[in-house]
Formats: structure tokens, C-alpha cells, sequence
């Protein structure tokens, strides 16, 4: 076996995965350098750029659908990317975490893909909408564990953005009779190492394993999967990804290619672990050996303990707080239909408020009880009655028991209360709206 050679694996999260790797390279007689915020340093002098730690290729694990500044992490990935060879690049990485770049890249391939719109004018979107039938797939662009995706009715508007980030239509796969379900498999270096079958929780549609979807193994991938999930992953340019794939009365077709998929729940479905086939690759990369019978003998185990090599873990990242603008676009839902709408924020109300209008519209109610609320007109305050209505913002949506009132003389039929806001930074400066007006 060739010297040791060093892989790093570049990951600023505390996560299994990343741990997984690290330990797989240590297992297979070589060293895991785990590159993150405490010891990551490049320094430029003389015209020479020089890498701490000096490793020898780079596992790229960058997670960038958590953070609201994605292209930081892109070009911190491409920066080291120019210095050494790097599994998962990050042109390619942004291709495929962009939804509907990865769609246009494969148009045209083998590879069957779900119909699909993606227009920047809302009445063009809506317009476009009716082709898709009685119920269409409501997406942002970017999106992880099954957040900013819906199932929308013919009669339900869309907005072409959900907080700051594009959203688009998709034509909705699904078999008749059968309890939703899709494909998760990983591939790795060209070959598929895994296969797990994901169900959708009860009163879903969406599979993640992440919103309490159901997961067991698969032995007997069809044929026409596999393709499909290699020549994804090819095209695309990654060299390791979860490819998802849902079967229509047409065949198998690609929802996503995850350049960063997790692997625990593959690993408690089959019983094997890509961590080991993706060490083999970097180690292979940096010109070292391994033994490929101790790579199958490690895909047995899934080692997430602390790497040796590391003092200390990561902090677990807080969780990131998302921004919102003084007016939004946001989608509103009741027991009968979704609106579109502009809301306000107002983070001097406790409770959601929406006009009774509105609330028809969308079938909000029964009423649940009545509320008291202070005005600066009436200091003891006006009862109004409260309904439970979801409120879809940036890709999340909160169920919250939101007050009735005429707001027919107000510019915003929603105002979003801190019951919603709390979980967001305001942005006063940010409108969605082009009217400037102001309300009251």
C-alpha cells in the first residue's frame, strides 16, 4: 500500500456523517482531517496560497440549504477547490441544489423528469398552472427535509417567490391506490451502494424521514432506477449523491439529486453505510491504496463516535434564523382552499389577524373561541372570534390560531403576529409589495 495520504472533509455542522467519513479514512489506514471553523485557514504570501491544514483532497459536506447565504459557502468551497482535488465541486454542487437547475441540466438526457414551470410573474405562473390538472406539486427551488413543498388544488394560487426564494410547479407523480412512496438511492463513484424505499406519514404525501416518513430496504432495485440514478448523478457531475426517484404509469421519474444527502436512515434501512465507498474514493483521488474487502467489511457499520483525530467537537450549529420583510408574500390556508396574499408584519401583535373575507374564502374556522384585543381607540379592548389557519412563509408553514376582522378598510387582508414572527428576523427595509403606501 502507497504512503498515507490525508483526506479532509470539509463540514462546518456537527453531524453523523461527516464523523462517519472521517472514521472510515482513519479504518482504512490513512488520515481524516476534519476541516471546519476552529482549523481551516488558507493565507496568500508571495503569490503562493497555502492550505492548514495541508491535506491532500477534499470531501466537500458543505450543507448550503440551512443557511440564507449560500453563496458564502460556494465560494468558500471553490476557493479550495482551486488548491486541491475535491469530491462533490461546488459547480456541481449548485446545480443540484437548485431543483430546477438539476432540471434543466437533465433535459433532454435519458433521464425522465416530471413536467415542470418555473415563470417569474405570478399571473404567468397561475396561467401556467391549469395545465397541470386537479392537483399540481408547489416547490422552492432550494429546500431540505421536505420544507417549501406542497400539494396544490386547481383553484389555489401560487406565488413565483415564498419568502426569498423562487418557487415553481411541478407535475405530481403518484401511482392509484397506492400509499405515496418514492426511492432514496446513493450512489457513489458510479455505483449504487444503497437503496432504501421511503413511505409518506399518515396525512402526508411528502417521504422524508425527516417529517416521520416510514423507510425500508431495497434488494431488488429495478433496472430503470438504477439508470436513472447513475445517469443523474453523472450528468449532474457528482461523484456522490441520494437521488430520488418516484414511479408514474410512464416509469420512474427524478424528483432530486442531493449532493449532501444523509445516510442515517439508509443505514438503519439496509444496513449499509456510503461512508466507507466515499473515503475509498478520496483516498483513491490523493493516489493512496485501500483494501476493498475492509471496505465492505466497514459498510457493515455506520462509526459515528468522535474521530481520534479530533480534540473536540463542533458546537452543534444554532438553528438558522430566517429572515422576513415588513410585507411578504405568503401562501394562507384553511379546511377548503389557499390564497396567496401580501402580509404585514407587526411585531406589536401577539396573534395573527386575518380579514373575514379572506377566512371564507379559504374555509378558516370553526371558530375556536374569542379574543380580546387592545386597540388605541378602545382601551378596553374588542372581542374577535379565532381560527386555526397555515400560514406558508420562505418554505415553512405555521398552523396558528389567528383572530377575525374586517380589515376591508386596511391594505393587507394578513397581519403576521408574533406568533408568527418569532420565528424570524424582520427585515423593515424588505417589501414584497411595489404599493408604498402606508396601512392605518
Amino acid at each position: 500500500m502507497n504512503d498515507s495520504v490525508s483526506v479532509g472533509v470539509l463540514s462546518l455542522h456537527n453531524s453523523k456523517e461527516t464523523k462517519a467519513i472521517l472514521n472510515a479514512v482513519e479504518a482504512l489506514g490513512h488520515t481524516g482531517v476534519w476541516l471546519r471553523e476552529e482549523s481551516l485557514c488558507v493565507d496568500i504570501a508571495d503569490g503562493t496560497a497555502t492550505l492548514d491544514p495541508n491535506v491532500d483532497v477534499i470531501a466537500n459536506r458543505l450543507l448550503l440549504s440551512r443557511t440564507e447565504q449560500p453563496a458564502e459557502l460556494l465560494g468558500l468551497a471553490l476557493s479550495l477547490s482551486h488548491l486541491r482535488p475535491m469530491l462533490n465541486r461546488p459547480r456541481n454542487v449548485l446545480t443540484a441544489f437548485h431543483k430546477f437547475a438539476t432540471a434543466t441540466a437533465l433535459a433532454g438526457s435519458d433521464v425522465q423528469l416530471p413536467d415542470a414551470t418555473l415563470a417569474l410573474d405570478d399571473d404567468r405562473l397561475n396561467d401556467e398552472k391549469a395545465k397541470y390538472g386537479d392537483e399540481v406539486v408547489y416547490k422552492t427551488a432550494i429546500g431540505t427535509h421536505g420544507g417549501g413543498t406542497w400539494k396544490v388544488g386547481s383553484e389555489e394560487q401560487v406565488n413565483p417567490r415564498v419568502g426569498d426564494r423562487y418557487a415553481f410547479l411541478q407535475e405530481l407523480i403518484q401511482r392509484d391506490g397506492d400509499r405515496h412512496r418514492d426511492l432514496r438511492v446513493y450512489v457513489v463513484d458510479g455505483e449504487v451502494v444503497g437503496t432504501m424505499r421511503r413511505y409518506a406519514p399518515e396525512n402526508d404525501w411528502r417521504t422524508n424521514v425527516a417529517l416521520g416518513g416510514d423507510v425500508e430496504g431495497v434488494d431488488d432495485l429495478p433496472e430503470a432506477a438504477a439508470a436513472a440514478a447513475l445517469s443523474a448523478t453523472e450528468a449532474i457531475g457528482l461523484d456522490y449523491a441520494g437521488v430520488d426517484l418516484v414511479e408514474g404509469e410512464a416509469g420512474w421519474h427524478l424528483l432530486e439529486v442531493n449532493p449532501t444527502a444523509g445516510f442515517k436512515g439508509l443505514f438503519a434501512a439496509t444496513g449499509v453505510s456510503p461512508a466507507p465507498a466515499i473515503a475509498k474514493l478520496a483516498i483513491e483521488t490523493a493516489g493512496g491504496e485501500v483494501d476493498d474487502d475492509r471496505v465492505v467489511e466497514l459498510a457493515t457499520e455506520l462509526d459515528d463516535s468522535k474521530p481520534e483525530a479530533v480534540a473536540t467537537e463542533p458546537e452543534p450549529e444554532p438553528a438558522a434564523v430566517s429572515s422576513i420583510g415588513y410585507t411578504e408574500n405568503v401562501l394562507v390556508s384553511g379546511t377548503s382552499g389557499t390564497e396567496r396574499v401580501v402580509g404585514k408584519s407587526d411585531t406589536g401583535a401577539a396573534r395573527t389577524s386575518i380579514d373575514t373575507r379572506l377566512a371564507a374564502a379559504i374555509g378558516a374556522g370553526p371558530i375556536k373561541s374569542m379574543t380580546k384585543v387592545r386597540s388605541g381607540s378602545r382601551k378596553s379592548g374588542q372581542a374577535r372570534p379565532v381560527v386555526d389557519i397555515v400560514v406558508g412563509v420562505g418554505g415553512d408553514r405555521h398552523t396558528v390560531a389567528a383572530s377575525l376582522q374586517d380589515r376591508s378598510h386596511m391594505d393587507y387582508q394578513l397581519l403576521l403576529g408574533r406568533d408568527i414572527l418569532q420565528h424570524y428576523q424582520v427585515d423593515v427595509r424588505r417589501r414584497s409589495d411595489v404599493d408604498q403606501s402606508s396601512e392605518e
